[in-house]
């Protein structure tokens, strides 16, 4: 298993070391804030569109080859502008990291499903997650000193070795899981199986939590500035919030092992934990700062290990890649929605405003499961 976490940590640390750190590295190839925001697209906009065709390809081919394969594209993508260090090569290689991220990404929760049985798969999705958390804290801040040590190139050349030492450590230690045999899937198989609310309600929880992570590192720091703290005091909620999510993964998928929480029950825990992280965000000053960084990183801890259980646990064997991509780009869009409903309700009004709404979309999730339960209970009496 431990491979695959290196492989999470792996995806997680390539996108925030190198995007925490564009802006200000001095690379000859970020001439303005449209080019910049450009360069930041370029990843995740891969992502989005090759996650749910690599999962798919890892339950035609087997997911290890996927992952291997993966592994060593985001090694060459990230020593091409290491060797060659010009403008254009640094746009090949970001979209090649995200590629290459599209394919290993999936395929490695695909394998830590199908190397687990049901009865361990919390843990071993919180521990997964525990290691993408711990590549989301780290990035920016391991990335800021190696660029600030030998420039760009030097953190690209970490991220090859990085891309290139963990592939070797996969083929040598992960085993080979072949493909099962699988029926014939049409297009419309597919669209009434992500349409089932056993796949919409986890995918809808990890694109939530993904969102409101994406908004509390993003806008409480804007937050905190506003009321007159500094850099060192953002700062630190904003690493609060990413311990807590961190810690938290593991602990929540063991008492889904144990028994002590359902999926149903975690997920809407979860989801209310951090719609009221989103709320405390609204309140003035450094207590309001902390109380939304504990509640937001706790309530994406519990969600996110319980997702990906929740999925694997629901989902066939032999399609776990596909969904497994599917849900990987739900959290995509999540990534990407949260920022911009917040910041265009704050454009339109205030920044407490925004926090605001994605606060009510997020609580409105588990409303409408209890509203929905309790008609289906009043429908079977009458």
């Amino acid at each position: 298993m431990w491979p695959l976490y290196a492989a999470g940590f792996t995806t997680a640390f390539g996108a925030h070391g190198i995007a925490a750190n564009l802006g200000g590295s001095g690379a000859d190839a970020v001439t303005s804030l449209l080019v910049l925001g450009g360069l930041l697209a370029l990843y995740d906009g891969a992502e989005v569109l090759l996650k749910p065709v690599f999962g798919t390809l890892a339950d035609r081919v087997g997911a290890r080859p996927v992952l291997l394969g993966g592994l060593v594209a985001f090694a060459a993508a990230s020593a091409l502008y290491a060797l060659a260090g010009s403008p254009g090569w640094l746009w090949a290689a970001r979209l090649g990291q995200g590629a290459a991220a599209s394919a290993f990404s999936p395929a490695a929760s695909a394998l830590v499903a199908r190397l687990n049985p049901a009865a361990k798969q919390g843990r071993a999705f919180g521990s997964y997650g525990f290691h993408k958390s711990v590549g989301y804290t780290l990035g920016p801040l391991l990335g800021g000193l190696l660029v600030w040590a030998g420039g760009l190139r030097l953190l690209f050349w970490v991220l090859a070795v990085l891309g290139a030492g963990v592939a070797l450590w996969a083929l040598v230690a992960v085993p080979v899981v072949p493909p099962l045999p699988r029926a014939r899937q049409t297009v419309l198989d597919l669209a009434r199986r992500l349409a089932d609310p056993v796949f919409l309600g986890p995918t809808a929880a990890l694109a939530g939590a993904t969102a409101a992570l994406s908004v509390g590192v993003g806008f409480l720091p804007v937050s905190g500035a506003a009321t007159g703290l500094g850099t060192v005091a953002t700062g630190a909620a904003v690493s609060v919030l990413a311990a807590c999510a961190a810690v938290v993964q593991p602990r929540a998928g063991r008492a889904l092992d144990a028994g002590r929480l359902t999926p149903r029950a975690g997920l809407t825990a979860g989801l209310l934990l951090t719609a009221a992280g989103l709320a405390a965000a609204t309140l003035p000053g450094l207590a309001g700062l902390l109380l939304a960084a504990v509640l937001i990183g706790t309530g994406t801890g519990v969600i996110t290990p319980l997702g990906f259980a929740a999925l694997a646990s629901s989902t066939p064997r032999e399609r776990l890649g596909q969904t497994m991509g599917a849900a990987e780009l739900g959290r995509e869009l999540g990534d990407a929605g949260g920022p911009l409903l917040v910041a265009g309700v704050a454009v339109a009004t205030t920044l407490t405003y925004g926090y605001g709404a994605l606060a009510v979309l997020l609580a409105a999730g588990p409303v409408v499961v209890v509203a929905v339960g309790v008609r289906r209970r009043g429908a079977a009496r009458a």
